[in-house]
């Protein structure tokens, strides 16, 4: 007996993406066609402009494709916002500076109307998860700038969503936090199972991270190609140092190279 084929977390079909310009029309995403593997971790990989945060907000339903559909957990994106599927994740935490940390975490269990007792326990567990429990009652003015972000992944995960979307969430760090930032969010997703959407302009971020990158064209944007990341987890300082990693983001840099290249553009 054949097994059922486990349906996509993300599925697009035909999207494109028109913005309205004073000077014309700007075409920002164009032809994709993209499934996304539930509980994989996916980075959308390719040159400034190209529409990597475009599709993650068409995917997120904060802004509507042109033509073409989108499906989140076999739902439109629209239904699967309000099923509250995904967490989102930005580059600024977006933390509100009168509420203690916790009261953060717990913003989204209080929009849904939950009790403040289970409230307080879901806090207690994504702060732990995201090793913050001794600073729950910290504001976020008394944070470093990872741990601030930090508590935004657990604010984004404390309602169990499927699905996190997630816009150079560790951009604005410096190298050092970064790099133990990506590896927490490592060790939070393989402890979760949620599927992840990563935008990054990183090569070697996506590499460490990623079960699969995406690079996608200038714009407009279109799927250029997608590379299995076949590193071993979990994964360490001493990944970043191995001849397999060096190997695999080589093949990252050629892909991205090649949609750069203007002979590549003209051939499009």
């Amino acid at each position: 007996m054949t097994a059922t084929p486990t349906p996509p977390a993300i599925s697009l079909r035909g999207v494109e993406k028109v913005f309205d310009a004073a000077g014309g029309d700007v075409v920002a995403l164009q032809d994709i066609d993209l499934d996304i593997p539930k509980g994989s971790f996916i980075s959308l990989l390719g040159p400034s402009g190209c529409g990597k945060s475009t599709l993650l907000r068409v995917i997120g339903d904060l802004i509507k494709p042109t033509t073409g559909e989108v499906q989140v957990s076999g739902h439109s994106a629209a239904e699967a916002r309000k099923r509250r599927e995904y967490g989102m994740v930005f580059q600024q935490p977006g933390l509100m500076e009168w509420r203690s940390v916790r009261r953060n975490v717990e913003v989204p269990l209080q929009v849904q109307g939950v009790g403040r007792s289970t409230r307080r326990r879901v806090s207690a567990q994504m702060l732990e998860l995201v090793r913050l429990e001794a600073f729950g009652d910290h504001y976020p003015r008394q944070l470093s700038g990872g741990m601030q972000q930090r508590a935004a992944i657990a604010r984004a995960l404390s309602f169990e969503p499927q699905l996190l979307l997630m816009d150079e969430p560790l951009g604005a760090l410096d190298e050092m936090n970064r790099e133990y930032l990506q590896g927490e969010l490592l060790r939070i997703w393989r402890s979760t199972g949620t599927t992840i959407v990563f935008v990054t302009h990183s090569v070697s971020e996506a590499v460490f991270l990623s079960s699969e990158v995406v690079v996608m064209s200038p714009r407009p944007g279109r799927i250029a190609s997608r590379i299995p990341i076949d590193l071993p987890y979990p994964r360490t300082p001493e990944t970043r140092m191995s001849q397999q990693f060096h190997d695999v983001e080589a093949n990252v840099r050629s892909a991205l190279h090649a949609v750069l290249d203007p002979a590549t553009q003209v051939a499009a």
